[in-house]
Order: structure tokens, then C-alpha cells, then sequence
């Protein structure tokens, strides 16, 4: 149990809109059964579902503008381990995540251990503890100059990386030729049809820029203030910022999958902009209407996500007779009555209330659970 000192209603109200998306996105039984902006562009382009995982890395930035000063207040030494401590811990959830259920079961009842030599090694919250990482060490020993001339080389990096070492398809594409060579197939994801990790190495580089450019949106609104000046700053970097992926979309696509530098500043023009308006309607005009609810989920972000995660997985690999849990309660409790689309939007509904629930538990009690 602990208060939570020094926090941002807005960045809690953000951080919640972008888990509170994210589960209900995730529950999603099949492409047919969902509408498409719950979905994730085929390839090139942008949905709304492409926004929620470049808005997870801008506010573990955001927040990062209040805990690298206590850091950098600390002795070198401790200030590494501490960093190291936070990435490798949120790196293991997530290959545990990917690992669970640990075992198996073959046809005859036979209990095995999942072999490690197929499991999946990246992933959403390996990426995130790996772009915490090299961002704080960035802000730490490199400053505000040092951030923009990582972010600037790291996007220009990813881009020729792209360009001169494969092509922009599924399985040409530079991206997958590193996965493969480094990591090798057995542990990249399976779900495009062939392995292909969305979540891969190269795209890191950019990734973190997606931290930083969260990093630098929070410290503007600490050392600046919070006045309609900062926002409509903020507003206008972020515009600027979607001119800018625009433009380069032209050159190369937006593409989530391969986390093209177009898209990265797509993504960080998006979220400075909801960024700015939520501090100038929380902030400064003081509206408070429905931030309880995703104040709940930014409060125990992490945990209310893990849940999210394991409990999908067991709805889906625990089965009522011949289909799963999942697709059992889905069919019985939501698709029976309100249809194919409109019940899958619902029970997705449902099970993000239900997480919410042991969320506001957890407040209320102020239990805040963090690495």
C-alpha cells in the first residue's frame, strides 16, 4: 500500500483511455465479428487500434518527466540498477505473458513444460521495457540535446534500414530479415501466417522515440506550466507532427506492423494533440466528468493489463464442450441477442468493465502495484 505523490490527473485519464482501448480491442473474437476501426490495418495505413500502442510508450514518457529527476538525483551506480531493475522486469512479464500456460497437454492427457526453444521472445511489454530503458539511460547521460539527436538519427536509421535491406511487404521486408537472423523463427510471432513479430527489434529504435517525445510533452507542462499558451504549443507540435508523417507516408507507408518512422510521428502528433486537449479541459477549465473511470485503470496500469491478458487466455484455451470459453460466453451472453459485431463490441465492453472492477478495488483500498 502507498499514496501516489506527485501525479497527473491528465496523464492518469490518458494512460487509462489507452488501456482502457487496448482491452477492448484485444478481446476481439475474430476480424469478422468486429468493426474495423477495432482492428488493425491489414498492412499500410492507420486505424484507431494502430493508436493505442504508440499511446501506451508516450505516457510511460509523460510520467518519465517526473521520476528521471529522482533518478538523476541519485548516485550513477543506483540510478543504472534501477533502471536496469524496471526493464528487465517489464521485459519478463511480457515473455511470460507469451509463455503462460507454462504447459501442455497432448492427445492421450500427457502434461508437458512448453518448450523455451519455441517461445515467443518480443512482444507488446518487451518492447515497452525495452524503450524504457534506452530512453531513461538517453534522458539521463544525454539531456534534452541528446534526446532530439537520438530521435532524429533513430528515425532517419529506421528508415534507410527499411529502404536498402528488403522491401515493404510481409515477407521482404528488412524488419523480419534481422528478427530471423538474430532471434530466429521458433520465437517470433505466428499470427501474420508466417513468423513475423510485429513487436521485433528494429522497430525499438523508433518505439522510443515514441517514449521520448512523451518525455519531452510532460516536461514542457512541469517547467512551463500548465496555461492555454502550453497547450496550444503542445496542440501545434502535434499537427506539425502529422504533416510531417503525412508527408512522409508518401515516401514509405504508415505501417504499425513495421513501425515506420512515418507512423511514429503520426502516433506522437496524435497524442500530443488528446495530450494538450486533456490538460486544457482537466486542468485549466476543470472538468472532471467521467476522469474517475480512467483514473482507475491509470493508477494500476500494469496489473489491470496483465489480468486483462491472462484471463483472455484462459477464456480462450479452456473449453465448454467443443468451442472455447471464450467464443462460448461470447455466443451464449452477447451474440445470441444483440448480433454478430454489436455483441463482440459488447462483451468486449463487459470484460473491460469487469477489469475495472478489481481496478477500482484496488483504489479504494490504495493498493498501487509497480515494478
Amino acid at each position: 500500500m502507498a499514496d501516489l505523490p506527485n501525479r497527473d490527473l491528465a496523464i492518469d485519464v490518458m494512460r487509462g483511455m489507452t488501456l482502457a482501448l487496448m482491452i477492448v480491442v484485444n478481446m476481439s473474437i475474430s476480424e469478422t465479428q468486429s468493426y474495423a476501426p477495432l482492428l488493425h490495418a491489414a498492412w499500410h495505413g492507420l486505424t484507431l487500434t494502430d493508436v493505442v500502442f504508440p499511446s501506451f510508450l508516450f505516457v510511460v514518457g509523460a510520467a518519465m518527466s517526473v521520476t528521471m529527476d529522482k533518478l538523476a538525483a541519485l548516485p550513477p551506480g543506483q540510478a543504472l540498477a534501477r533502471i536496469a531493475r524496471r526493464s528487465a522486469l517489464i521485459f519478463l512479464c511480457g515473455f511470460l505473458l507469451y509463455w503462460f500456460p507454462f504447459f501442455s497437454i497432448d492427445a492421450a492427457g500427457n502434461w508437458s513444460l512448453r518448450p523455451l526453444s519455441e517461445a515467443r521472445l518480443l512482444g507488446v511489454l518487451q518492447r515497452i521495457g525495452l524503450a524504457y530503458g534506452l530512453a531513461a539511460l538517453l534522458i539521463l547521460h544525454g539531456g534534452q540535446r541528446g534526446v532530439l539527436w537520438f530521435s532524429a538519427a533513430a528515425l532517419a536509421l529506421n528508415a534507410w534500414v527499411l529502404a536498402t535491406f528488403g522491401d515493404l511487404t510481409l515477407a521482404g521486408n528488412a524488419a523480419l530479415k534481422i528478427d530471423l537472423a538474430v532471434l530466429g523463427a521458433p520465437h517470433l510471432y505466428k499470427g501474420e501466417g508466417i513468423p513475423f513479430d510485429p513487436e521485433g527489434l528494429l522497430g525499438t529504435l523508433p518505439a522510443t522515440v515514441n517514449v521520448l517525445a512523451g518525455w519531452w510533452a510532460g516536461r514542457q507542462l512541469r517547467q512551463a506550466g500548465k496555461s492555454h499558451e502550453v497547450t496550444a504549443r503542445l496542440f501545434m507540435w502535434g499537427a506539425l507532427a502529422i504533416l510531417a508523417a503525412l508527408s512522409w507516408h508518401a515516401v514509405q507507408p504508415i505501417n504499425k506492423k513495421l513501425w515506420t518512422s512515418a507512423y511514429t510521428l503520426c502516433g506522437i502528433g496524435i497524442d500530443l494533440m488528446v495530450l494538450a486537449t486533456l490538460v486544457e479541459l482537466i486542468d485549466l477549465r476543470g472538468w472532471r466528468a467521467g476522469t474517475r473511470f480512467f483514473v482507475v485503470f491509470g493508477r494500476n496500469t500494469l496489473f489491470i493489463y496483465l489480468l486483462a491478458e491472462v484471463a483472455m487466455s484462459v477464456l480462450w484455451i479452456t473449453h465448454v464442450g467443443k468451442p472455447s470459453a471464450m467464443e462460448w460466453v461470447y455466443a451464449q451472453a452477447f451474440q445470441s441477442w444483440a448480433g454478430d459485431k454489436p455483441g463482440s463490441l459488447l462483451f468486449a465492453l463487459a470484460f473491460t468493465l469487469a477489469c475495472w472492477s478489481v481496478g477500482w478495488v484496488l483504489d479504494r483500498r490504495r493498493i498501487y502495484i509497480r515494478l
